[in-house]
């Protein structure tokens, strides 16, 4: 046991697992031997990697090494073929990180004095080497660090990328109605994933009716084929030059979404976007496009004087104001839905959800419910079936 702490020590390409909380106990216990101390720090093990909720050690030691972002795996994102002794010291620390996944609790209690009760896990038979070997050659689906284990995004305050840890998990089955629009979205969508050119979209129309929820929709549906989202706020528009130059390298697929845009005449991040879509996106970096919803049609915001009044070259100046919506490579509108659609989008998320209803009754709520939302629209059904849902969970 104490060969392999010193072994786990020599790790060089996956050192940063040297500081995981669980190999970080793993070789606090290791180190000693057969003292007093050793029960504790074994159960110290044990509770860190409780706390994963990983039910096998060899599960765990899977799953962070698919998850680390070292320079191995960053060079073959690249396309890079990495160094020959970059590749043996990979072999070299794979089977040392194997042996680590081989343990098991009555190996490493063996050397204990203590014969009491201990804490143990499960165990399973792994082979770590072709797995990983797996994950390098599918770069491009499965990806690498926080991007192999999440798929939605957002940049912070500090405009640090981070994960979405509770993600959207809206399906594309859960919209009704749209086809027409969905298929011109996943079709796009799957035209980046395949490699092929793709065009940046914009997805106008009125509040409510699932232009958002459509994008994040086709991300989980499309996800375990390699495409992420990252969400972008307007006032955040000016980093977008630095975030492309850093997904630009990733074996991945993006979706930059900008949701609720819109803009003041001389707002200064019109500019920063028009940039930005200058020409193409995916000629510039082939594993993103640009998705954007507005309830605008032409982003924006004009008065009676843009239209009318005093500027010599108004027309110039209209033509500027309308051409970043022609920046997008397609344009989709999503129409306020009908009485038909809209009851019918009622009835399928209240059978979805497996809420029991008069239709009678229901279509009269129904459109009580809208007329007080101001009108018809997915989001109103929505919000309609999750009050109905509610009473009939009260009731119970």
């Amino acid at each position: 046991m104490k060969t392999l702490s010193i072994r786990l020590q020599s790790l060089a390409i996956f050192r940063s697992l040297l500081d995981d909380p669980v190999i970080s106990a793993l070789c606090g216990f290791l180190e000693q031997g057969e003292t007093a101390k050793a029960v504790s720090a074994y159960a110290d093990f044990v509770a860190a990697l409780y706390r994963t909720e990983k039910r096998t050690l060899a599960g765990y030691i899977e799953s962070i090494v698919w998850h680390d972002e070292n320079a191995y795996i960053r060079m073959i994102g690249r396309g890079v073929t990495p160094w020959p002794e970059m590749e043996a010291d990979v072999r070299a620390e794979l089977e040392v990180l194997q042996a680590v996944a081989d343990l098991t609790p009555e190996k490493l209690r063996a050397g204990l004095e203590w014969k009491g009760y201990l804490p143990g896990f499960a165990v399973k038979q792994i082979d770590l080497a072709e797995s990983y070997r797996e994950r390098c050659n599918n770069i491009g689906k499965f990806g690498y660090g926080i991007y192999a284990k999440y798929h939605m995004f957002y940049i912070n305050s500090e405009n640090r990328i981070v994960p979405v840890r509770n993600p959207d998990r809206t399906r594309l089955a859960s919209l009704v109605d749209y086809e027409r629009e969905k298929k011109i979205i996943v079709d796009n969508t799957l035209a980046l994933l395949e490699g092929k050119p793709a065009a940046n979209i914009l997805l106008t129309g009125d509040a409510g009716t699932g232009k958002s929820s459509t994008v994040k929709a086709v991300v989980n549906e499309l996800h375990d084929r390699g495409l992420r989202i990252l969400e972008v706020r307007k006032e955040q528009l000016h980093g977008i030059p630095a975030v492309l130059d850093e997904l630009s390298c990733n074996p991945l697929k993006f979706i930059l979404f900008i949701d609720d845009l819109s803009f003041q005449k001389d707002d200064d991040h019109f500019s920063a976007l028009k940039a930005i879509l200058e020409g193409s996106v995916s000629a510039k970096s082939r594993n993103v496009v640009i998705y954007a919803t507005s309830n605008r049609r032409h982003l924006v915001k004009e008065t009676f004087s843009d239209r009318d009044g005093d500027d010599i070259h108004r027309n110039d100046t209209m033509q500027e104001i309308i051409s970043l919506s022609e920046r997008f490579g397609i344009q989709i509108t999503f129409q306020k839905p009908n009485k038909q659609t809209y009851l019918g989008i009622v009835r399928h998320l209240a059978d979805e959800r497996g809420v029991t209803y008069d239709p009678a009754q229901l279509e009269i709520e129904a459109e009580r419910f809208a007329l007080g939302r101001g009108g018809r629209s997915a989001r109103a059904a929505a919000q309609f079936v999750d009050s109905l849902s509610a009473a009939c969970e009260a009731t119970k």
